[in-house]
This record gives structure tokens, sequence and C-alpha cells, in this order.
């Protein structure tokens, strides 16, 4: 399988299809999967979504992507970002477990894993800051000065979850880079180049801690970063006799920068697809109950984890219906160049439902009401869900119908 990276995007999405088009025509090949890692700043269905881009005003533009949201054009690669600290944060808020932005064009989440063929992908959207890490998410749009900025941070709550994943991952995603990871590469080279780099280093303060405790937990074979606007690579051995995890960090998308590798991985025979990932629902499913949505700490250090039920019970919903995710729907307007300023509201009834069918409860009696009211007393950091409902994502509906809450 042959896999385009890209480092950070800031909305060049035509160009850097171009490239893989030209790519593929020059070199004889195919390119199954692009992935790019975060600073997508691409995912603007109209002109309303630009308010909540955390950019100046003169980078604020349409690009091209509301091309590729309306239908007009189609992604020519399957294409998996995650989010950096450039982005549309209100709609990917709308996606927080993940899901089409586009079709062809897949969001993993603020957290998330899913498989590609047989490959096993996760990764973690936004950056590390650490005054919002163990923070829920509070954040709500229309977004204020400071909100448009901690709405992208890394929360303790989704790194939480990642830790819980023991089977294999083949690819890692994140933004920014594990801190330390340069103690494994040519950390001097890289200073020449970005010389403020060097205090940084030298106080461990250069990159995500978050992720750095992700890497040694996780270990994958690739780890794919960006941010920086610099390539950079290491190699990390886990241990004596421990696995190697092949770390790259790409530039950002710009004429004669090093923001695009191809790397080819062992896998199955194609073709290949996007599909949920049992382990991450089942895991998602444990942890929903706890979902933390206001600006209180959040304290994770006694949870019980027993994913075996909750297995087993995604295991049945996927053998019932699939584990390709739904098709895209779209929740805002299409954009119309030729009349700029004339983008409508998120529609109701869209939004309405997807609310309602997150806010039902299994059996939908008023004893589990009842049992949510009690479990909110017991976990004061929980928001009520009827007041400040949890992102009108797809995957609770599609996987599971209800919001996927148990004690």
């Amino acid at each position: 399988m042959k896999i385009a990276v890209e480092g950070c995007m800031h909305g060049d999405l035509d160009n850097v299809y171009s490239t893989l088009l030209h790519l593929e025509k020059v070199e004889n090949t195919k390119i199954d999967l692009l992935i790019c890692c975060g600073d997508f700043q691409q995912a603007v269905r109209n002109e309303t979504d630009l308010e909540s881009l955390n950019v100046k005003a003169k980078y604020r533009s349409m690009n091209s992507f509301w091309k590729y949201y309306s239908g007009e054009e189609v992604a020519p690669f399957p294409t998996i970002f995650i989010g950096g600290n450039h982005e549309a944060s209100n709609y990917l808020w709308e996606l927080y477990y993940g899901g089409w932005a586009a079709p062809n064009i897949f969001f993993l989440g603020f957290a998330g894993v899913i498989k590609f063929g047989n490959i096993r992908i996760g990764g973690l959207s936004g950056i590390y800051n650490a005054r919002h890490y163990n923070l829920g998410h509070y954040e709500r749009p229309p977004y204020n000065e400071n909100d448009i900025r901690s709405i992208y941070h890394v929360r303790e709550y989704d790194v939480y979850k990642l830790m819980q994943v023991e089977e294999p991952i083949d690819i890692f995603l994140s933004h920014d880079w594990p801190v330390g990871i340069t103690d494994y590469g040519n950390w001097k080279e890289l200073v020449r180049f970005k010389p403020f780099f060097e205090k940084e280093i030298e106080e461990r303060t250069l990159g995500s801690k978050a992720a750095a405790d992700l890497l040694d937990k996780l270990k994958p074979p690739y780890w794919f970063s960006a941010h920086l606007h610099c390539k950079f690579a290491a190699l990390v051995q886990h241990g004596e006799d421990g696995p190697v995890t092949k770390f790259l960090a790409l530039d950002k998308c710009l004429p004669g920068r090093k923001f695009l590798q191809v790397v080819e991985i062992e896998s199955k025979p194609g073709p290949y697809e996007i599909q949920y990932d049992e382990e991450w629902l089942a895991i998602t499913k444990n942890f929903n109950c706890i979902f933390p949505l206001t600006r209180r700490l959040v304290h994770l250090g006694n949870l019980q984890v027993n994913l075996q039920d909750y297995r087993q019970w995604v295991r049945d919903k996927i053998k019932t219906r699939g584990a390709k995710p739904f098709d895209f729907t779209r929740t805002l307007p299409i954009y119309d160049p030729s009349c700029p300023g004339s983008n409508g509201s998120i529609p109701g009834t869209m939004v309405r439902r997807r609310l309602v069918s997150l806010q039902r409860s299994g059996d939908g009696d008023r004893k589990k009401r009842g049992r949510e009211e009690e479990r909110r007393r017991e976990n004061p950091y929980v928001r009520n869900p009827r007041t400040s409902a949890q992102p009108p994502n797809r995957i609770l509906i599609e996987v599971s119908g209800t919001p996927i809450c148990s004690r």
C-alpha cells in the first residue's frame, strides 16, 4: 500500500492533489491514500465557517474545500486528516468522533482510530497546552477570542481514551511533535535550520507531552507530524530489543518545501476502504458517559475499564450494519461564489434530529433519565446533555442509535 503523507495543508488541497496526480503519471504508480497531519485549514463549507478559523483576517479565504463539500469536485484519493491549530473548529466540533468532512475526505476526530484495509491508523488532533489539558470541552460556537484558540488544545480525556488501545497501531498522527523526539534524530541540523528551537529543545518544551506519552504507550511503526514547518526524521527504539518507530515531520505546502512524502507499507491486497475500528468504538462507548463538557478539572484516575462487554456489543452492531461509515451528509448550505455573503444557517431540522438521537436513552424511559441525573450529581463536570449537547456527530447515531452511556 502506497500512502502519501502531507504536513500542514494550509488550504492548498487542490495543489496537493494535483501534485500526487502528476507523481502517479510520472512514476507510473498508484497512490492508495493521502494523510494530512493537521492545519487542514480547508474544511470551510461557506463563509460562515471563516468566523471559526483562528487565522489573521487576511488569511481567511474560501480556498477550494467548498467544491469538494458541494460535490462539484471529488477527492481523487481517499483522504484522512487530523486537526491542527488553524481549522474551521465549528465544523470539526460537529465531527468530534470522526466522520466524512466531504465525500472521500475523512476527519479522524479529536481522537480516533480507523482502519484502511487492514492498516490501523490512529490520531490526535490539536496541539498541547498545559493550561487547558485537564479541562473539559467547554467551548461552543460562536467562539470568543479565547475559545477560538482553546478549542483546538488537546484534552486529557481524549488522550486517556487513546491510552486504552491495546491492539497494534500501524500509523499514528499528531499535529505537534512528541516532546523529546529530537533526541532520536539529527537535532543539530534542525537547529541550524531553525535556531530558535534550541532553547525549547534544551528545556524539553518543544512538542507535546501528551503525544510523547502516547508514543511510549502505543509504539507504532510509523508516526507522522507537522506543525513546525520543517522536515525532521527520527528513529525511536523502544527498549533494548523493543519495536522501532519511524518518525517523520513534514513542512507546509509551499513551492520548494518538503511537505510531501510517499511511504510504502506492507498490507493485504486492495481494494481498500475506510472502516470503523472495533476496539476504538468499544473504548468510545466505555468513556462516552463521562464526556466532560465544562471548564472544571477532569479527574480520570479512578475510571474502571472493562471493554469485553462493549466489544461484543460493537461487534454485533457492525455485523448487522457493516463497518463502513455512513455516507457523507451536508450540514450547511453550499457556498455560491457568485453571491458572496449569501450563506444560510445550519439546517435546523437536521441538527435537531441529530441532537435528539444523541440525547435519547436506549429505551426512552424515565427511569434511565433519572439515572442520568444521578450520574451528573456524581460527576459534576458533565453538563446536562439537554442544555449543552454533545457535538452532533453521526458516529453515535450510526453505530449505536443512542448516546452510549452506561454505569
